[in-house]
């Protein structure tokens, strides 16, 4: 060896491996600039990723000040202004400033195109014109935040935003607007690409699931969003020029404000747990090692519970004194929701059985999602009945739920699929024991945190209040150590993940051996015009007995 390379520490032959090593979109450019103005579907998802992820722990810090506050039933650390700044902090960061542009920006701009064998989605400018309108509206809803914040939940209810409430209700609502716009724009850029650029032979059932959901997700972002961005603008109306639309003194009506804002919300509901559905899909399959059952059945129940989310609404109306033969049919309709949720539970377990399943972190991720989306699912059917409901209205039986929905869906299918496509999106592999490790955590800390909260509720205790009769602290501390257990659970995976991007070992073009076009015609990462040849599809995505028989195609 040369004095030269001593002193270097690099041989000749690592300096020619860097010299000829394949370019792809992480080192093609390392500037800055490249990165602002990239129109590189990957490029702009890691913008997403990396944004989320910020608000994601502003978001966590929040819950964390609201599970303090109830660990004492007399409200001990938090004022009753900054308890109601802190929840509905929490609801707006978490909802619309996270988990409804996390698996649709990040892993759908990440791996659509990718999957549909394009070298980019349909219209790339749009594209980074939807991260910076998302970038705008994240910033001007911190602004609203640090100068004071907002006390009204987030639903925003009318009168009270629209006429009481001192805090910064326009600038947070100027902020979700250009949200709103965001979400519009990569719905219609999503919608487009499938249809115009999918690569020959992708007929639409032989689309990966993930994509049937990214589609399903879209629509409803396209039809959905402009209901709430009109709503929003109707109550800046009515806050600064005293237009009567909502508060009844104006003669306006409060319901009307219900009404449009839940035929927003509850399809939004499905833009944040559909794209979830869709990546459990193709990770079960996956790591079963087996062809998915029931494919068709599973694409088209993604569709059906789009169509189901906006026929929906009203069942979180119950109380508000709409005609009990509407609420009758909302309830049919809600109780008929379960029926393709139900499917698509059933088939991912007729997928595992007699599978030849490898227990990955992914895979982890994907089996606890299971199990809490099956019990969020089932809980949601209580409230579904109208007797019952009636009881559990405003509980803290509704926010556990929700969270079995939110969470122990949407977000664990976000885990699943980031642990799923981190060896494609960085070329590195993370440590399966510390993934293991950071799942399991979560999925104890998470039980720990939420299912207190149906007794709770149960028992009566409204949500959104800072005292509570000392007989419940014991539920309520239990509650709060579960949310410090799941804190530590979330840390994990930002620690070795950041770490494996760094220092972790080199991942193979395919190391979980899956068949979708991302794994099989691109490397990892992938170059920066993702294909050298564009793809052509000849059979079915999930082609596992044909794959470990040797035989090679897309």
């Amino acid at each position: 060896m040369s004095q030269l390379e001593l002193k270097s520490g690099v041989t000749h032959a690592e300096q020619a491996h860097e010299v000829h090593e394949k370019p792809n979109y992480l080192n093609h450019d390392h500037s800055v600039m490249s990165w602002l103005y990239t129109l590189d579907h990957k490029r702009i998802g890691i913008l997403y990723l990396v944004s989320i992820t910020a608000m994601f722990i502003l978001g966590g810090i929040m819950a964390a000040l609201v599970r303090v506050e109830l660990s004492t039933p007399k409200g001990d650390f938090l004022t009753a202004d900054t308890y109601n700044k802190s929840f509905t902090a929490h609801g707006v960061i978490m909802l619309f400033f996270f988990l409804i542009p996390s698996i649709p920006a990040v892993m759908g701009n990440f791996a659509l195109p990718l999957m549909i064998g394009a070298r980019d989605v349909a219209f790339p400018r749009l594209n980074l014109l939807s991260y910076y309108l998302y970038a705008l509206g994240a910033g001007i809803g911190m602004v609203a935040l640090l100068y004071g914040g907002v006390d009204t939940g987030w639903t925003f209810y009318t009168p009270y935003s629209s006429t009481y409430s001192n805090s910064y209700v326009t600038v947070m609502a100027v902020g979700l607007f250009c949200i709103g716009f965001s979400s519009i724009l990569t719905g219609l850029n999503f919608v487009v690409t499938v249809h115009r650029m999918r690569c020959p032979g992708l007929t639409w059932f032989r689309l990966p699931l993930f994509i049937w959901a990214i589609y399903a997700t879209s629509v409803v972002q396209l039809l959905g969003t402009p209901v709430i961005a009109i709503t929003l603008a109707l109550l800046g109306v009515e806050r600064t020029l005293g237009v009567g639309i909502f508060d009844p003194r104006l003669g306006g009506d409060p319901v009307l404000f219900q009404h449009m804002f839940w035929f927003y919300s509850h399809p939004a509901v499905y833009i944040m747990i559909l794209p979830s559905l869709g990546l459990i899909s193709e990770v079960i399959a996956t790591f079963s090692r087996k062809n998915v059952f029931g494919y068709k059945i599973i694409a088209l129940s993604s569709v059906t519970i789009a169509v189901f989310g906006f026929i929906v609404w009203a069942h979180h109306m119950f109380t508000t004194g709409i005609s009990p033969y509407a609420a009758m049919v909302f309830s049919f309709l809600t109780f008929s929701v379960a029926i393709p949720s139900g499917i698509k539970v059933f088939t991912w377990l007729a997928t595992m059985y007699k599978g030849a399943i490898s227990f990955e972190t992914p895979m982890i991720y994907g089996i606890a999602f299971i199990g809490l989306f099956t019990i969020g699912g089932v809980t949601g059917l209580y409230l579904s009945t109208l007797g019952m409901d009636i009881h559990l209205h405003d509980t803290y039986f509704v926010v556990a739920h929700f969270h079995y929905i939110m969470v122990g869906g949407a977000i664990l299918g976000f885990m699943a699929g980031l642990h799923f496509w981190w060896p494609k999106i960085t070329g590195r592999m993370y440590s399966d024991f510390w993934g293991k490790l950071g799942a399991g955590i979560i999925f104890i800390g998470f039980n720990f945190t939420f299912f207190p909260q149906f007794i709770l509720g149960y028992l009566g205790m409204p949500r959104r209040y800072h005292e509570y009769p000392e007989e419940l602290q014991l539920l309520n501390v239990m509650s709060s150590a579960g949310a410090t257990i799941l804190a530590i659970g979330y840390t994990l995976p930002l620690i070795y993940l950041t770490h494996s991007f760094f220092w972790g070992e080199k991942a193979g073009k395919n190391p979980w051996g899956a068949t979708t076009l991302d794994w099989t015609a691109t490397d990892s990462p992938p170059s920066p015009h993702n294909f050298d040849q564009i793809p052509v599809v000849t059979e079915e995505p999930y082609h596992f007995e044909r794959k470990e028989a040797g035989v090679v195609s897309h």
